[in-house]
């Protein structure tokens, strides 16, 4: 069986992370979505969350476990051949690059670029998050269920009612 670990923070997954997953799903036997921690950015959702969220996506033949700690320790620990990657353009690349030459460079494991769905390219968990802060339409961009938590965490912030002048 071969195995494969599409990782990432995952704050929150979008269609473009499930595009990714069932079409990696569709070249190993099992995929793992990876779900961790980038300390680099502040989640919306902790960590727990954003697996919860993860697992109700519902990709078959896909498990979503958390990750903490190295990318390659995680695959030895659950026996993957391969690291999964979606890629949108040139600079997803560019950052992906040295990441996936570090992994092998670390642990021999390689790396597997699938290209995003022209029609999900645009879409970004970050610019998910922008697009619900601002109540603007989100349903067309991820699953319903994370559609609705992103409702309940990511409400515009409210306005201050105007003062009056004396």
């Amino acid at each position: 069986m071969t195995t494969a670990v599409y990782p990432g923070s995952f704050d929150p997954i979008t269609l473009g992370h499930l595009d990714v997953a069932r079409r990696a799903r569709g070249l190993f036997d099992e995929v793992i979505l990876a779900v961790g921690a980038n300390s680099s950015k502040s989640h919306l959702f902790d960590s727990r969350q954003r697996l919860d969220l993860a697992r109700l996506a519902g990709v078959g033949g896909l498990r979503a476990e958390p990750m903490d700690g190295l990318l390659v320790d995680f695959c030895a620990e659950h026996g993957a051949a391969a690291i999964v990657k979606g890629l949108r353009g040139g600079a997803d690349f560019d950052v992906e690059q040295p990441m996936a030459l570090m992994n092998r460079h670390l642990s021999g494991v390689e790396t597997v670029f699938l290209l995003a769905d022209p029609a999900l390219a645009h879409v970004a968990s970050s610019l998910v998050k922008d697009v619900a802060r601002h109540a603007g339409r989100i349903d067309d961009l991820v699953p319903a269920h994370v559609a609705a938590a992103l409702a309940s965490r990511a409400a515009p912030a409210s306005t201050p009612a105007p003062t009056k002048e004396i």
